[in-house]
């Protein structure tokens, strides 16, 4: 059995963090997206790398910092409600 997972550029078209599909992998190759998988984090530089349930997304976004969790890889790009499913903001200061 193969694990779920989504194309970066994809994901973030789906969950409406970007516009056009072409707009997130231009993120994405400009080095604007940092993901933690198992423990470990890089900056993604390909549209084609994979996001998969459980991961951690950081990036900038119209001048504010976004820390997230994906928590769906959604099937289609759907309304905002249904995008805001598929991650769960975290609190940039725990303490």
């Amino acid at each position: 059995m193969t694990e779920a997972v989504c194309r970066i550029d994809v994901w973030l078209w789906r969950a409406r963090f970007a516009r056009t599909r072409s707009l997130a992998a231009a993120m994405v190759e400009r080095g604007a997206i940092r993901l933690t998988h198992n423990g470990t984090q890089t900056r993604l530089d390909k549209p084609s790398r994979g996001v998969h349930i459980g991961d951690g997304l950081m990036f900038a976004l119209g001048g504010r910092l976004v820390d997230l969790t994906v928590q769906g890889l959604g099937s289609r790009r759907g309304p905002p409600e249904g995008a805001r499913s598929l991650y769960a903001l975290r609190d940039p200061d725990p303490g």
